[in-house]
């Protein structure tokens, strides 16, 4: 894992460098042009943000053309069995996986940071799937808060360490399709929750009849979230879609 990340990109709509950095960080056995494709939607909202979508390190075990951010057994017990809750404790045992390849998406922001001559707080993270996974377990921990974390489809590493872990408190916007089988649903709610107890402003919305994707809904919701933590005029439970309900 010692070779820099890299991925494709998409420039700035507008100017001669950018005000902002979105990294968007892909999901299990693809690569960085799965993602890099939300980017012309998201520029018009956010026309000063260049986009970055970098490929995992690793070469995917279950998919060798895609790539991985770490190992994830597809056969285990949890995801053979269909149970949500299960699957959900599977998924939120995995934080040591995480912390393997930290310091490469670490180092990678800071370099991409330091190229555009931008600040921690010029950048937000993107996660789809494992790609969230990675970003909430890396992008809480940073040395400096970042503008914020967009979720789709992921789930929370390592909850129950959460608080005690945070270094770099930033704003969290979770989306994910009800009929997600990957994922279950059930994921976004223990995150939200968990988030949301350990002091963190978090929403979340439900994209109905979407299942392992991003539907249109939830990229204008992603939108109008960045806009608002890049612009800095964020506020506290402005992206809550619905009441949350108790993860149990």
């Amino acid at each position: 894992m010692s070779t820099p990340l890299d991925g494709p990109r998409h420039p700035q709509a507008r100017g001669d460098s950018p005000k902002q950095l979105i990294v968007l960080l892909h999901g299990y056995g693809a690569d960085g042009q799965d993602l890099i494709g939300l980017a012309p939607y998201l520029a018009r909202s956010l026309p000063d943000a260049a986009f970055v979508a970098p490929d995992a390190p690793e070469a995917c075990e279950m998919s060798p053309a895609g790539r991985q951010w770490f190992g994830i057994n597809l056969d285990d017990p949890a995801r053979a069995s269909g149970d949500p809750e299960k699957m959900v404790q599977r998924y939120g045992a995995m934080g040591s996986r995480a912390d393997a390849v930290a310091p490469l998406l670490h180092d990678f922001l800071d370099a991409e940071r330091d190229r555009h001559r931008l600040q921690d707080r010029d950048i937000a993270l993107i996660g789809f799937s494992q790609g969230t996974m990675l970003s909430l377990h890396v992008g809480l921990r940073r040395a400096r808060p970042l503008a914020g974390i967009v979720g789709f489809s992921g789930a929370l590493l390592g909850g129950e360490t959460l608080a005690a872990e945070i270094t770099s408190p930033a704003p969290v916007q979770l989306i994910h399709g009800d009929r997600d089988e990957m994922v279950p649903a059930l994921a976004m709610f223990h995150a939200a929750g968990a988030l949301g107890r350990a002091g963190l402003p978090v929403g979340f919305h439900v994209s109905n009849g979407t299942g392992h994707g991003i539907a249109q809904d939830g990229i204008e919701v992603a939108a109008g979230f960045l806009t608002q933590v890049l612009s800095g005029r964020f506020t506290a439970g402005g992206g809550i879609s619905s009441p949350l309900p108790d993860p149990g």
